[in-house]
């Protein structure tokens, strides 16, 4: 790797660093403390450091298999970690928190399976072998955590203590709608993956008959939930912690989501008249009736 793209690793890294720093401050204004120190910044760190831990040993290996788990452990962990370090949950926090562990363990566990199944994720063929681009995805994943579980974590360990109202039930609510969209589009396609009948075949039934990313828009709108029912406790420079759903939603749209799937159909459907049907006829994110 030349010297100028270890450069750009190095800056991406740094700047991840200092936007979950400073996620971590502002969402420790009026944040519970343990022995002096707010604990939704003890949560950010050890969003990173759990992925750094881990990050080693897949380093040596050159292997992605602990990934998207290593992901979905560092949620249940930061959260459990929150959970058991403030003085008392109210019913906000601690359906919040039963919120992340049922989505993390799923979305965890799911993914596990699957690349277990597969043997491999083809987003890491040029970077589990380049150990510092390989240590900036691992950099990044702590960075999404934090940043994802922003609203979360300020509901649960903020000082201010609001009872459920109106609002939250609307916001669990919602979060209650993506959670199953996501469960149900993911489903949806492993056992379409799993029909031997399908192999090298492209999916477009049940919710993918509606939009090309069922799952993701499934993803964006659990969030939006989270973040409603943080509205009524967010005080201060906790007002920063609403950047949740904002964040998700540009990374699944612009960055690691829907860009780079969509850029590996093209390239393996891209001339298959069926295909090229389906992307004129089907909504990108949001699930519409198709067009024709």
């Amino acid at each position: 790797m030349s010297e100028r793209s270890n450069s750009k690793i190095t800056v991406a890294v740094l700047i991840s660093i200092a936007i979950g720093a400073g996620v971590a401050i502002a969402g420790s204004d009026g944040s519970q403390k343990i022995a002096g120190w707010p604990i939704f910044a003890l949560c950010g760190a050890l969003a990173f450091a759990i992925n750094w831990l881990v990050y080693v040993p897949s380093a040596f290996a050159q292997t992605e298999k602990f990934y998207d788990l290593t992901g979905g452990l560092t949620y249940l962990t930061v959260t459990a970690v929150a959970c058991l370090s403030v003085q008392e949950l109210d019913q906000r926090a601690f359906i919040v928190a039963g919120m992340v562990v049922v989505w993390a363990g799923r979305l965890a566990s799911f993914l596990f399976l699957r690349i277990s199944k597969d043997g491999k994720d083809g987003r890491f063929d040029d970077i589990k072998t380049r150990p510092w681009r390989f240590f900036m995805t691992w950099t990044l994943q702590g960075l999404w955590v934090l940043l994802t579980a922003a609203c979360a974590l300020a509901i649960i360990t903020s000082e201010a203590r609001v009872p459920m109202d109106v609002l939250g039930w609307i916001g669990a609510a919602i979060w209650l709608i993506g959670f199953l969209i996501e469960a149900i589009a993911d489903r949806q396609k492993s056992a379409f993956k799993s029909d031997p009948d399908n192999s090298g075949k492209f999916i477009t039934t049940g919710l993918w008959s509606w939009s090309r990313h069922p799952n993701y828009f499934g993803e964006i709108v659990l969030w939006i939930g989270v973040a409603i029912m943080a509205l009524p406790v967010l005080q201060g420079w906790q007002w920063v912690t609403l950047i949740s759903p904002v964040f998700v939603t540009f990374l699944l749209t612009k960055v690691s989501g829907i860009p780079m799937l969509e850029a590996r159909a093209e390239e393996r459907w891209g001339d298959d008249p069926d295909f090229r049907r389906y992307t004129d006829n089907t909504s990108v994110l949001i699930p519409l009736p198709p067009k024709g």
